[in-house]
């Protein structure tokens, strides 16, 4: 277990080999990492999904992202998930049994097990946003005490989230050609399409300068949300790069983390 000042060894999601799994390496074995506050008493907790477009974990996007989240008294869980020549469908079961576990283990990382959300950035946030939005209820009469539990967050981070596929394959391909035109972006719905109202709040923050997952990104998943009456949280800032993280280099946008901290708040994630 870890305190503030670090973190646990990072725990396999199946100790057994993961569902879909193509070997035994490292990249087949999903895995959680905690960060925890100092805290007397049980905290929320928060998933952590890097972005890396399906194809890599970006680094900035997970360890600091933690340590910020355990600054606000909120347990953090770093979940390195399947990526490419994995689909997204295989990550998101990693997601699902991510929930799962926190919310079964909640006891062993001092965590909360009805306050468990996640926060997800670029292909990670159209991960967080997939988990949202496609989840079951409890599996009460499964063998595994962890599927037992509902794969529902209960509340949603999206950092510059790629919500809305391009192209005309299935949601669960993989983010393709994210540079296409705007209209290829407006015209599919993504994950817009699975809204609905038992979707857990949302924060939702992009820049209008993000050349890589354009703002009609967050923007058409907002209006879904909106409209089936889910409670969020939109901010978008007039200047930034796609993939700023924590954006410390930009004042104007790290804003964020200070917005979002209020947000928790109010949820009910922190006092």
């Amino acid at each position: 277990m870890a305190d503030g000042k670090g973190s646990s060894q990072a725990v396999l999601l199946w100790p057994d080999g993961a569902p879909e799994a193509r070997g035994t390496e490292e990249a087949d074995r999903p895995t959680l990492t905690a960060y925890l506050p100092e805290s007397a008493e049980p905290t929320a907790a928060v998933i952590v999904c890097p972005g890396g477009g399906y194809r890599n974990l970006a680094a900035h996007e997970a360890v600091p992202i933690a340590e910020w989240l355990v600054s606000l008294g909120v347990a953090a869980l770093v979940l390195k998930y399947r990526i490419q020549p994995y689909t997204t469908d295989v990550s998101l079961l990693d997601a699902q049994r991510a929930i799962r576990m926190v919310k079964a283990r909640a006891g062993q990382w001092n965590a909360d097990s009805g306050r468990v959300g996640m926060i997800g950035f670029s292909a990670g946030g159209h991960l967080a946003c997939s988990a949202a939005t496609m989840f079951d209820q409890a599996a009460t009469k499964d063998d595994d005490p962890i599927d037992r539990q509902s794969s529902r967050p209960d509340a949603l981070i999206a950092c510059y989230a790629a919500t809305t596929r391009t192209g005309t394959g299935p949601d669960s391909r993989m983010i393709e050609n994210v540079g296409d035109s705007l209209g290829a972006w407006a015209n599919t719905p993504g994950l817009a399409a699975h809204v609905t109202p038992k979707c857990p709040p949302a924060f939702i923050w992009h820049t209008s300068e993000d050349a890589r997952v354009p703002v009609e990104c967050s923007l058409i998943f907002a209006e879904a949300l909106h409209r089936q009456g889910v409670p969020f949280a939109l901010h978008v800032f007039p200047q930034g790069r796609h993939g700023l993280g924590l954006a410390r280099q930009m004042p104007d946008v790290a804003v964020w983390t200070d917005l979002c901290a209020s947000w928790l708040t109010q949820i009910g994630f922190r006092k």
